[in-house]
């Protein structure tokens, strides 16, 4: 008789049970970096653990939940209690493997080797960014060649049409580096520029007004988290989405920042934004010169930037295209159309 048979209904029926997690470093210590004990602990006790809304959830039959839940607990409490694990220990604890599979999943991601080259797609080893329904993964050369940009410097600035990932792949990369703990926050900034339509026209109050030029930014956050996971981070500081005349006089350190539809700054603001890196930060500076909406005769500070940066050490600069969008492919057709005013 297998050990399943000897299982009573109640070991066998699917549950679904709830850890409470008192931080952000609890929940990284359990799901591990790119959720790989998490990964671990559904190939080995077939149990699916997820953060939601400030716990953990663990899905599968009574048996494998119960044993699971109890080795959480064990290094929460252990945890709570002042001991420090490395990842080894963790995913010892969680699953009681062999030392030569934790060899094999403990290894680091694969870096991309030499120059980048945009006729060759990057390995996916190199740029995966795991979430809980599939893998974020650059999916044109140019899109390759701008996450290894904000790999390896501290500054990088893109520019591309709409549709060719920068905002997205960008807050990706950005959660990643902070579930991984490379960073303490991460900070998404947008000038409240209108495109035609009036801000004062808006109904409600200052908070009102701005939210809809922020919309974009949490967008691209839901889509790459939980929603109720992104809506406790940003109620928790951990994220912050803000106008960027909110970040004048402010110092961020051992923060990823993120500025979007940069195209639509002053230089003065450009300056003001790149100046608050802190220590231990990185930026990420996304636009369209395409879609400049400033007023007739006022300097982008994306254009700027891009001139007077372009050979600073740190810095990178990258140029997305046509070829990169990966939106409907009405979408390139519309960007190919409106380009003919330019001719």
């Amino acid at each position: 008789m297998t050990p399943k048979t000897e299982l009573n209904d109640h070991d066998t029926q699917a549950v679904e049970e709830r850890i409470p997690l008192r931080s952000y470093e609890e929940e990284r210590l359990i799901l591990g970096p790119y959720d790989r004990h998490a990964r671990v602990v559904r190939e080995v006790h077939r149990v699916n653990l997820v953060s939601r809304d400030g716990s953990l959830k663990l899905m599968g039959d009574a048996s494998s939940v119960r044993l699971v839940r109890e080795r959480i607990e064990a290094l929460l409490g252990r945890t709570r209690a002042g001991d420090a694990f490395d990842e080894q220990h963790v995913l010892r604890s969680l699953a009681s493997l062999p030392p030569e599979f934790m060899e094999n999943t403990t290894k680091k991601p694969a870096q991309p080797a030499g120059d980048s080259n945009r006729g060759d797609v990057p390995a996916k080893d190199s740029h995966s960014l795991h979430r809980a329904s599939h893998e974020v993964l650059p999916r044109t050369p140019g899109q390759g060649e701008y996450m290894q940009a904000i790999r390896e410097h501290v500054l990088t600035i893109a520019s591309g049409p709409a549709g060719s990932g920068k905002t997205y792949l960008a807050v990706a990369m950005a959660v990643e580096a902070l579930r991984r703990g490379e960073f303490r926050r991460l900070v998404l900034a947008r000038p409240a520029v209108e495109a035609g339509e009036r801000l004062g026209f808006l109904p409600g109050d200052l908070q009102a007004k701005i939210n809809p030029y922020l919309r974009p930014l949490y967008d691209a956050l839901n889509d790459i988290l939980d929603p109720a996971a992104a809506r406790r981070y940003v109620e928790n500081d951990v994220i912050e989405i803000c106008p960027l005349a909110y970040m004048r006089g402010r110092t961020l350190n051992s923060a990823f920042i993120i500025l979007d539809e940069a195209q639509n700054t002053t230089p003065k603001q450009m300056q003001m934004f790149l100046t608050r890196l802190g220590e231990h930060g990185k930026i990420v500076v996304t636009g369209d010169v395409t879609q400049i909406d400033l007023p007739n005769y006022t300097a982008s500070g994306l254009i700027d930037a891009r001139a007077r940066l372009a050979n600073e050490p740190g810095v990178a600069l990258v140029e997305l295209t046509k070829a990169d969008i990966i939106r409907h492919p009405l979408v390139t057709r519309i960007v190919a159309a409106y380009e003919t005013d330019k001719r």
